[in-house]
């Protein structure tokens, strides 16, 4: 069930109910043109392009805003949240991931009909599965292999096993050999800028080595797929790397924020756009305070968010509806009914948890944007 919007469009910021799903639409709208250009900057002739992933906001409104800033498509985990994508006018979509079972294969392959759909797979039994849906269906559906690059998830090993399976697709008429998928999502969050440059460049000489390799067998990878908020760059400037899926730099969070630049300082260059509006529903003490935020408000599975803004104020703990705050300050004005603006600790888990974005500006509500992808698990 949709739950009703929080806020009403032309209403002042301070009276959203809450809890609430911000956004600062300034801060959001400059990530998107900061990303955007980068990418257009990297020079003519590279192909490199910009896939971002919809994992991360699960909204069609925030999909065609990217694609209008130069992005081909995005990216999704789930079938179910493809189908959000396509349905709500998103004309390119890659499942990053692998799609197994004849109900979620079927959907697939019919969604393929509707929009330029392609996916990923890592076995031979799955690539069977998917042509025999696809012949059915009468589509030729693009399949890129994810390969293993360090995160030691899923994936084909580098070398040799990606060329058995990509000989598979290739002879599939129903598939189409895509590409490769190469993310190394646990890079992502190594805090040492070296060390994060280290991992990629140890992922891309093992995507490299099978690029070679595909191709003196007469495999072309016109694909190859990968990259995250906290690495783009590297992959960018690979020369291996054609699309990038960065996600969360629309919104940024608490944890993303702990990365360190090249300058050895924290923040990275993106603003954090995204924030968790909330009420303090009890100051029962001078050092502690408690909001109507706790774990069916905000995820903590990336550490406690952070009150922006308020650096003697420390979110503490979580229960199911209840945030406690330790004052450090016990001085500091905060009554109950106070409002304040919470830092995830990570955003996506986070966006799964609302129905609605309030996008405001100048501390007014300028527009609710639905959150049509929200617990698409299937």
């Amino acid at each position: 069930m949709t739950t009703r919007p929080p806020a009403e469009v032309g209403m002042p910021l301070d009276a959203v109910d809450t809890p609430a799903l911000l956004l600062d639409l300034d801060a959001f709208e400059r990530n998107i043109a900061r990303l955007a250009g980068t990418v257009a900057g990297i020079g003519p002739g590279t192909g490199v392009r910009l896939r971002p992933h919809a994992k991360s906001h699960k909204c069609p409104v925030i999909a065609l805003r990217q694609m209008a800033s130069g992005a081909v498509g995005v990216c999704c985990q789930k079938v179910s949240e493809a189908e959000a994508m396509v349905y709500g006018g998103v004309p390119d979509v890659l499942v990053s991931n692998q799609i197994v079972g004849a109900p979620k294969i079927a959907r697939l392959v019919a969604l393929a009909k509707q929009a330029r759909v392609a996916v990923c797979a890592d076995d031979a039994a799955n690539v069977a599965a998917l042509n025999e849906a696809a012949t059915a269906f009468g589509v030729r559906l693009p399949v890129l292999i994810e390969i293993n690059v360090g995160a030691d998830r899923c994936g084909v090993e580098p070398g040799e096993p990606v060329l058995a399976l990509a000989k598979q697709i290739a002879a599939s008429p129903g598939l189409r050999f895509g590409g490769l998928q190469a993310y190394q999502g646990a890079a992502q969050h190594i805090r040492d800028y070296t060390k994060r440059k280290d991992a990629i460049d140890a992922a891309g000489e093992k995507t490299r080595r099978t690029v070679e390799l595909l191709g003196r067998q007469g495999l072309a990878c016109d694909v190859v797929s990968g990259a995250g908020t906290g690495t783009y760059r590297f992959e960018a400037a690979s020369r291996i790397w054609n699309e990038l899926q960065a996600g969360s730099y629309i919104f940024m969070d608490a944890d993303y924020q702990q990365n360190l630049g090249p300058d050895g300082k924290p923040g990275g260059e993106f603003e954090q756009s995204l924030f968790v509006y909330a009420t303090v529903m009890s100051r029962p003490t001078k050092d502690r305070g408690v909001l109507d935020a706790g774990l069916k408000a905000v995820s903590v599975d990336s550490g406690m968010p952070r009150v922006a803004g308020m650096q003697d104020v420390e979110y503490i703990r979580a229960s199911d509806e209840h945030g406690k705050l330790t004052l450090h300050d016990p001085r500091r004005a905060l009554s109950v009914g106070s409002k304040l603006r919470l830092i995830p600790g990570h955003c996506d888990p986070t966006v799964n948890l609302y129905d609605w974005y309030v996008c405001y500006r100048n501390n007014r509500v300028e527009a609710l944007w639905p959150i049509s992808a929200r617990g698409a698990t299937l």
